[in-house]
């Protein structure tokens, strides 16, 4: 794949009816352009696939998407193999599947990590928390780095600069004394704007961290991607109106000697990113 294919992954995802933007794209191509794929029928791109790689820790699939016509030949088939032949010298592999893609992945070997729900709220209509939480600058980004790779299991600083910047106007974090407790990113998105990831030392905190995005843009639409690790927090996220609206489940193959701190991550940067 390269940039002049981009308008090409644009129009899968609008036929698909999923989120992602020319950042999210591009994004891609900065972090790991050689492991990019497109599916090329008589001149035309008929799919694609995109991975990327966490310090040689595990490696990422996602973005597997084919034409609405083209379906049905062994194209995803192909460029699923083809995603785990570039990462075939990476320990792990992980990836976020819909309860259907799962199927496959099963008889590749991927087994289940835990599920999370994709929640949307057309604007908040419970009661918000703000607590502590304060608009992230800049100068918090190195610290940040730092606090999010425990949680994540390997450093991903090149991603979450990227989101940063993106949209900078979504980015939040909570800190004490003893240092920082949790921080929060967001992204555009076509149907929706995009709110994750969020990481945070306990859920008193994830929940400042949301209310005061959704203070500083109300009425705006959100996407949320939330693991389903603590019952309370997703009763507290369908209290402002975040309705379920498909589950997916993180999956891995390999040893999975990475996997982090997930208790600690309220919702995912995205199925695309992790």
């Amino acid at each position: 794949m390269t940039p002049a294919d981009i308008d090409a992954g644009l129009r899968l995802c609008r036929a698909s009816g999923w989120n992602q933007v020319e950042a999210d794209w591009r994004c891609f191509l900065d972090q790991n352009p050689r492991g990019c794929r497109v599916a090329v029928c008589d001149g035309k791109v008929a799919g694609t696939v995109t991975t990327l790689r966490f310090e040689q820790r595990f490696g990422w699939i996602s973005m597997l998407l084919v034409d609405p016509e083209m379906r049905n030949r062994g194209i995803g088939s192909r460029l699923f193999r083809e995603a785990l032949d570039l990462l075939e010298d990476v320990e792990t592999i992980r990836l976020d599947a819909t309860p259907a893609g799962k199927l496959v992945y099963d008889r590749f070997g991927f087994r289940d990590e835990y599920r999370l729900v994709r929640r949307k709220a057309h604007a908040a209509a419970g009661r918000l928390e703000p607590g502590s939480a304060r608009p992230m600058a800049d100068s918090d980004l190195p610290r940040i780095l730092d606090f999010d790779r425990a949680v994540f299991g390997a450093d991903r600083g090149a991603l979450l600069h990227h989101v940063y910047c993106s949209a900078p106007e979504y980015a939040g974090i909570v800190e004490s004394a003893g240092g920082i407790e949790g921080f929060a990113l967001g992204r555009h998105g076509f149907r929706a704007e995009h709110l994750g990831p969020v990481v945070a030392t306990g859920e008193a905190q994830a929940r400042s961290l949301v209310s005061s995005c959704l203070a500083r843009h109300p009425g705006r639409p959100f996407l949320l991607d939330a693991p389903e690790h603590s019952a309370s927090w997703c009763q507290w996220l369908e209290s402002l109106g975040f309705a379920a609206e498909r589950p997916f489940i993180r999956m891995f193959r390999g040893n999975n000697a990475h996997a982090g701190l997930p208790c600690r991550q309220f919702a995912i940067a995205g199925p695309e990113f992790g």
